[in-house]
């Protein structure tokens, strides 16, 4: 079974730091590129950052220079540093195996898709 499971969101200070991780099993991670997708309120599922399997990464302008993604294979696990918190920053963040992206779709809290995790809460106090 895939599963995909996200950790490490909670309220941080504008300007703060979270680190998030997205914990994985049932595939093989280390041959998946896999990415970090958020919904902020109001606003569609957008792309925060991608990695592939060789670690070449790729970021949204938005967030370029102040978010970090990495992984580690040996922990089947992906990361998200996130350093100079902005309110705008402030959503639902999911991780996901870019082969389940479809956009547009819904990555809010109440959605479930396969190949996604069911996501953490970032909120980030002005």
């Amino acid at each position: 079974e895939v599963q995909l499971v996200e950790s490490g969101g909670g309220s941080v200070q504008a300007g703060g730091s979270l680190r998030l991780s997205c914990t994985t099993s049932g595939f093989s991670f280390d041959y998946t590129e896999m990415a970090w997708y958020r919904q902020r309120p109001g606003n569609e599922c957008e792309e925060v950052a991608t990695i592939d399997k060789d670690g070449t990464t790729h970021y949204a302008d938005s967030v370029k220079g102040r978010f970090t993604i990495s992984r580690d294979d040996a922990k089947n696990t992906m990361y998200l540093q996130m350093n100079s918190l902005k309110p705008e920053d402030t959503a639902w963040y999911r991780c996901v195996d870019v082969d389940y992206v479809n956009l547009p779709m819904d990555c809010g809290p109440s959605a479930w898709h396969d190949g996604w995790g069911q996501g953490t809460q970032v909120t980030v106090l002005s």
